[in-house]
């Protein structure tokens, strides 16, 4: 399938690796130019503009950071203009349900499929094609886009015929973990307080009643202040808690946590933690305990 891949940054780029790795002919594009020589390396094509690697596309992939990465790269770019009515557009980036469905109808107007299939996992994951794809939109687009999906992860959850209703449900489980790695940010200031190693407690902690992954992999970054190189920058996790709020009072749920969380991630973008991995929000608590 010939597949144009707009964005190849930490998630981006193994994941085009992957579909260059299983045949496909992928014309791959991105703002900056090393991550583009990595991908040419492995045989894919590269072009110039988002516009020109979409041209001629049975499947457009993007990959970008946000919503006016988005819309810079597929509206002001060309990037959909370029495709032919009949192609698929995926958007696999996390970015609001408002563009979610402004991106639907402009597809629809064009006479090409769009798809939103947001993904859960970090960059060792999608370079294993492990992923846990988040998909909705038409059940027919779907099934043709299944085998890439299968390329990609290792299981899609299929969450309605709305593209915009898997970028809510993509928004709310980072809600989830940004609710996860605040309190156990508090936890671990408590147990602290208290003169309980902070290592001793998140193991407890993390291998008995929470003995889930995002619990494991945070607490290991938490106990040992691991917070660099950035699996997750945590800026864009307070991009994701302001989108859930978003779609939070679009719907008209209350979200009164996601509001403590927000203002707590300013709190470390003040302190110029925005470019350290998601953990170091922990910091927070710590700071506000006298601990730091």
């Amino acid at each position: 399938m010939k597949i144009a891949f707009l964005g190849l940054g930490t998630m981006g780029l193994p994941m085009a690796a992957n579909l260059v790795k299983a045949g496909h002919e992928v014309r791959g594009w991105n703002r900056s130019p090393e991550p583009a020589a990595k991908l040419a390396a492995l045989g894919a094509h590269i072009a110039a503009t988002p516009g020109e690697a979409a041209a001629d596309a049975e499947l457009l992939i993007s990959m970008l950071a946000d919503d006016a990465a988005t819309r810079a790269t597929v509206l002001d770019a060309g990037a959909l203009a370029a495709l032919q009515p009949g192609a698929i557009h995926v958007n696999m980036a996390t970015i609001s349900v408002a563009l979610a469905d402004e991106l639907a109808a402009l597809h629809r107007a064009h006479g090409v499929g769009y798809i939103a299939a947001p993904v859960l996992g970090r960059v060792n994951v999608a370079e294993a094609g492990q992923l846990n794809i988040l998909a909705a939109g038409d059940a027919q687009l779907l099934a043709v886009v299944q085998p890439l999906f299968d390329v990609l992860g290792k299981k899609t959850w299929h969450l309605g015929s709305r593209p915009a209703q898997a970028n809510a449900a993509k928004l709310a489980v980072n809600f989830m973990i940004a609710s996860a790695i605040g309190t156990m940010g508090e936890a671990v200031a408590l147990a602290q307080g208290h003169g309980v190693d902070k290592a001793g407690f998140l193991e407890l902690a993390t291998s008995t009643v929470f003995a889930a992954p995002v619990y494991q992999g945070y607490g290991r970054a938490i106990a040992d202040e691991r917070f660099e190189p950035a699996g997750f920058k945590l800026a864009l996790g307070l991009k994701d808690v302001r989108l859930a709020l978003e779609a939070a009072e679009q719907a008209n749920v209350p979200l009164p946590l996601a509001s403590a969380l927000r203002d707590t991630h300013i709190e470390s973008l003040a302190h110029g933690e925005g470019h350290l991995d998601w953990a170091a929000l922990s910091r927070t608590s710590a700071r506000r305990a006298g601990q730091a």
